[in-house]
């Protein structure tokens, strides 16, 4: 396993889609390793390939509680995913949201409130993950990245300027 640099907004390769995962092979296996070790790294709760820079439909996701913490609303387990497609969805929901590639800002986004999502395990086999709460905020925030879609996409046209142009000057001015 090895840990992998998250691009950060206003990197541009984070507004690429990625391009389906013809055959699991070790090589996608290894990267779902890579990606569970640099989400758990950056204390995160998922991660999409395109964060890493690869472009790639693969995501990880694990909402459980750490073990420093406990929060028994939160039931899961580490899940990969490739090539998911949300399947079904249901309702709606208000969820505040972060994201690695956008570190240090926080908004309410809409989402789904209850989904199906649908790809392949790490070994290739169907898999069907039915999610709601924060399990399926996460998975369809993931999604969003494999089609170039960054969770400040979802605000308001004027939040978006506002934010995007607050978060191009820090990077400016770290560069």
């Amino acid at each position: 396993m090895a840990l992998r640099e998250i691009l950060t907004f206003p990197d541009p390769r984070l507004a690429l889609k990625a391009e389906p995962v013809a055959v699991v092979d070790d090589e996608i296996r290894q990267l779902i390793d890579d990606m569970f070790e640099t989400m758990y790294d950056a204390e995160g709760v998922g991660l999409a390939a395109p964060q890493i820079g690869v472009l790639k439909r693969v995501i990880v996701v694990d909402c459980g509680p750490r073990e420093e913490e406990h929060h028994p609303l939160q039931p899961s387990q580490p899940v990969a995913v490739v090539n998911p497609e949300v399947a079904s969805a249901e309702g709606k929901i208000r969820w505040e949201e972060g994201c690695l590639s956008v570190p240090g800002y926080y908004d309410e986004v809409e989402r789904a409130a209850n989904v199906v999502i649908k790809g392949l395990d790490r070994n290739g086999d169907p898999l069907e993950i039915p999610a709601e709460g924060l399990l399926g905020v996460c998975l369809q925030h993931e999604i969003d990245h494999l089609n170039g879609t960054l969770f400040l996409d979802h605000l308001s046209r004027l939040k978006q300027s506002m934010v995007k142009k607050k978060l191009r000057r820090q990077a400016e001015a770290t560069a």
